[in-house]
């Protein structure tokens, strides 16, 4: 190893994480209360040990380069051993402590506060911090090992991962309620394209996972209206711009007040599951590993808090099934 290295400080290390989060030098010296040629000194410093740039400038846009992103990894590793090393601590002392960070895709956002509710319970002074993200941005983020764990629906083949489906995310038809496929009987996919289609950005999950499945259904939308998040979806809806194929139980509480409806399509539910998921082989922290060994040892439990979110009285029997890899 570079002696060099063995000179970096852990000031030093924070100060950079601070700058790569924020992509500014003001405002990572804003964050850690320095001035910024405080925070300018800091990184000349870390260039010179590692005798390379960490950073370019283009245009008036901070860049990290390929010796800025080893660093980070090396650096996300350093302090989560030492946060691991925190946790440890505190388990001698009788209880586990500590903050699990955790990255979940947006349609996993409404369930996941009810989930990490469930494990507070036994472990109370466990805190979360909670990244809600597209698909693309998770995969971003997993590949450069930002989070404990993630919570993602399509698994990528092309990693090596460990990976836990643990619940179904039923994806559904939804239409305003005065909508005149509302008054009609048991429908198909077909029926649905002669209406505008609001979807998600490109990116999303959820949106390509519905995109395959009315392909293969040979279902194409002719109009289609991009809305950047489910709940922008949701208000499209409700205001009459079109139909949309959301989860459930991002909707849950407009079906029970009737803003929504649930259309009748013989295709759907569309059902994907829900995976916990982490790089094999990634070192877990003691509260990551006990909030895996939670999901994994409560299915009961996940699958009563889920009925919160179903439709009332509804048919939740998985019809098509978007099963993880193997």
């Amino acid at each position: 190893m570079r002696k060099s290295l063995l000179r970096m400080t852990f000031r030093q290390i924070q100060i950079f994480r601070s700058v790569c989060s924020n992509l500014s030098y003001s405002r990572a010296a804003e964050e850690m209360s320095l001035s910024q040629p405080a925070v300018s000194l800091q990184i000349r410093q870390l260039e010179e040990l590692l005798g390379q740039p960490l950073f370019d400038y283009v245009g008036k846009k901070l860049y990290l380069t390929e010796a800025a992103e080893a660093l980070q990894r090396a650096s996300a590793d350093i302090f989560g051993r030492l946060e691991s090393l925190d946790m440890q601590l505190a388990d001698l002392q009788g209880s586990l402590q500590g903050q699990l960070s955790l990255a979940v895709e947006s349609s996993a956002k409404y369930f996941v506060p009810h989930l990490f509710a469930a494990f507070r319970q036994h472990y109370p002074e466990v805190n979360l911090h909670l990244v809600v993200t597209n698909h693309a941005q998770a995969l971003k983020r997993l590949n450069a090992n930002r989070d404990d764990l993630l919570i993602m629906s399509r698994v990528p083949t092309d990693m090596n991962l460990e990976f836990l489906p643990f619940l179904n995310n039923p994806i559904i038809a939804v239409a305003p309620p005065d909508h005149p496929l509302c008054s009609q009987g048991p429908l198909s996919l077909q029926d649905l394209t002669a209406f505008p289609l609001l979807i998600r950005e490109a990116g999303s999950g959820t949106r390509q996972a519905c995109e395959e499945y009315c392909h293969q259904k040979r279902a194409h939308f002719a109009h289609t209206l991009e809305v950047g998040s489910m709940e922008g979806q949701c208000e499209g809806v409700i205001a009459g711009l079109g139909l949309a194929l959301l989860p459930r139980h991002a909707v849950r509480r407009e079906l029970d007040c009737g803003a929504l409806r649930e259309l009748p399509v013989s295709e759907l539910p569309l059902l994907r599951s829900w995976c916990l998921l982490h790089p094999r082989g990634k070192y877990l922290s003691p509260v990551a590993q006990a909030f895996f060994a939670f999901v994994r040892d409560q299915r009961s439990l996940i699958n009563a808090l889920a009925k919160r979110f179903s439709e009332p009285g509804g048919d939740t029997t998985p019809r098509h099934i978007a099963s993880p890899p193997h």
